[in-house]
């Protein structure tokens, strides 16, 4: 079972932390995928995975065995980097033989595993050339080749399709996504890239600040955000956020803002007068009146077109929010719209205060 788990993981650079402390368990073949902005501790948390980051603090354990003195080559760990770290010198098939030459795998067998591993990438026409004839995604097709033939207990991927292209990003992660089902090696994958995340991910953890914010499904955190960082970092375009007071009327709760309100689910704990603030996602807010829906005014701005949906770009209290809405073809009543309706089953209630997501009775 190759499970792979930090505990109260740590990363020191003199007096700055920059990994505060990380619990987390990837189970045996799952595809796990690390996300967060810029500078939050993701590749650093990778990278003590793998060997190449001294840890400061805590452990990490790969299939039940602690690696933190264990070197790089003997963890059973296979890498794929950003920048492809192809030899430049080498044929396509002598990079993917590269690693089982050096652990000096008998010509033949490495023979074999090459055209394997080069036919289930769609390498083999390309076992001559040399990386500099190749395109981006076909190097990247390499580096994962090279991962591949090792039969590692664990993949890592380091942010690999950041130098792509959008069309190629998007070929490669069905690749990427296609090549664990057929493998079923237990994967960890750093991006900065939230669709990235969204579309490859069993699960995934959501980093700020060297912390970890939240773990879950794709659904789970698009659904339910435990915080409004999360809310506003999953999804695109993210989740609305409006600041609001709750006035509670004969056992309803309602958030207002300026002279407008909206009907909410029941909360445990909230009190009249109490600031929060209320989310609701482009994609759950309606055109037309639904049930339990409120009306709220509101002028738009700017209608962008993107073929089967639109997004509506308006202010409102002052700040950018966003509709997004099927168009079925039709966009010229869009600019006219004077009112939205939002569900109270839809919409998430944050405590001003801490910014942590507050749980409706209904879900108790």
């Amino acid at each position: 079972m190759s499970t792979v788990k930090l505990k109260n993981l740590v990363k020191r650079y003199g007096d700055v932390t920059v990994v505060q402390g990380i619990d987390l368990e990837v189970k045996s073949e799952e595809f796990v995928v690390l996300v967060g902005p810029s500078g939050c501790g993701k590749s650093t948390t990778l990278r003590m995975l793998a060997g190449l980051e001294e840890i400061s603090d805590g452990e990490v354990s790969i299939a039940d065995r602690v690696v933190n003195d264990i070197a790089p080559k003997d963890r059973d760990v296979a890498m794929v980097f950003q920048n492809y770290a192809l030899y430049p010198h080498l044929t396509v098939a002598e990079n993917i033989a590269f690693g089982l030459r050096i652990r000096k795998v008998p010509k033949e067998e490495i023979k074999a595993t090459v055209a394997d591993v080069a036919d289930i990438l769609e390498l083999t026409p390309l076992l001559e050339r040399r990386p500099a004839d190749l395109s981006g995604g076909q190097r990247q097709r390499v580096a994962m080749g090279r991962a591949i033939v090792r039969h590692p207990k664990v993949f890592l991927f380091d942010e690999p399709l950041s130098n792509l292209d959008a069309k190629l990003r998007t070929q490669m992660r069905a690749e990427i996504k296609h090549l664990h089902k057929r493998l079923g090696v237990t994967s960890v994958y750093v991006t900065h890239d939230q669709v990235e995340a969204m579309t490859l991910a069993d699960r995934i953890v959501v980093m700020s600040n060297g912390k970890i914010e939240q773990v879950g499904t794709p659904m789970d955190l698009f659904n339910s955000p435990a915080n409004t960082f999360v809310a506003t970092f999953i999804g695109s375009p993210p989740m609305n956020l409006i600041e609001a007071t709750i006035d509670i009327v004969d056992g309803k709760f309602y958030g207002v803002f300026g002279d407008q309100r909206c009907l909410l689910q029941s909360y445990e704990g909230l009190t009249n007068g109490q600031e929060v603030i209320i989310g609701i996602r482009p994609e759950y807010i309606d055109i037309e009146p639904m049930e339990n829906s409120s009306p709220i005014d509101v002028k738009i701005d700017l209608v962008e077109t993107l073929g089967s949906e639109a997004l509506l770009h308006c202010k409102f209290l002052n700040e950018p929010f966003v509709i997004k809405v099927d168009t079925h073809g039709q966009i010229a009543h869009l600019d006219n719209l004077n009112k939205l309706y939002f569900r109270q089953d839809v919409m998430a209630v944050f405590d001003k205060k801490t910014t942590k997501a507050l749980t409706p009775l209904s879900n108790h």
